[in-house]
């Protein structure tokens, strides 16, 4: 590192546990952030800050009015320019250092292939289709797998290894079959709930690429915000999974 990287991340390498190895380990690292939204948000900003070497954001969406009561990446002006642009703008601006790439047409298809780029990967979309995709192909690539979901007062965080033997994937914790697509967009949110979840999201992803602390490894920690209490439970793996079992 250079001077000028030494003071950027100064209070993050003066942490014992982090120190100037844990911030090159992530100045080396590559995240894929899958989604720009109310999680996406945050979670792009604290990596982007926290100097994560290279930081891929995928999202297929153009802002909207209505994003922008819990999307703080967004602004006003950003309204009708893709998600994944407007994302890049924001994270530059805090930190021109690193490297941001922004993908608008993410798909089953070409997930492998990012997905051979990165070292972890975050999931803040909204429904479950879509996540089933993300778990699959990163338990085929064996690739941790960061996974938050927020709607009303609720939020839901785990950390993902199904490609690991002992540990549950997360198909193991929702099945394909009676799951109903709840969003934001059809059940409304209260704006900081998202971003603490995001925030959260972006915490966990720093541990597990540092090997830090309680990573929610096999475990599920579900916040009510209304109460505001923290609850975590554990995840058994499914011994008739369809996705992780075959590894």
């Amino acid at each position: 590192m250079n001077d000028q990287q030494l003071l950027r991340y100064s209070r993050q390498i003066m942490l014992p546990e982090v120190g100037v190895e844990g911030q090159e380990v992530l100045l080396g690292s590559t995240m894929l952030l899958i989604g720009m939204g109310g999680l996406g948000a945050p979670t792009a900003l604290y990596l982007a800050a926290a100097g994560v070497g290279h930081l891929i954001i995928a999202d297929f969406d153009t802002v909207e009015l209505s994003n922008l009561q819990r999307q703080v990446i967004h602004h006003t002006n950003d309204i009708g320019k893709l998600k994944v642009d407007s994302a890049k703008q924001k994270m530059q601006a805090i930190n021109p250092t690193i490297k941001i790439t922004s993908v608008s047409d993410l798909d089953e298809n070409n997930l492998p292939k990012w997905l051979e780029l990165c070292d972890i990967v975050l999931d803040g979309t909204d429904n479950f289709d879509t996540r089933f995709k993300i778990n699959q192909a990163c338990v085929a690539s064996k690739k941790p797998l960061v996974s938050a979901a927020v709607i009303r007062f609720e939020g839901q965080l785990s950390v993902f290894k199904g490609y690991d033997a002992s540990q549950p994937c997360y198909q193991c914790l929702y099945s394909t079959d009676g799951n109903s697509n709840e969003n934001c967009t059809d059940n409304g949110i209260l704006a900081p709930v998202a971003g603490m979840l995001g925030t959260m999201q972006a915490l966990q992803a720093l541990k597990v690429a540092l090997n830090l602390g309680e990573q929610l490894v096999g475990k599920l920690m579900i916040i009510d915000a209304l109460d505001l209490t923290f609850r975590a439970v554990t995840i058994s793996k499914d011994p008739d999974c369809p996705i992780c079992q075959q590894n």
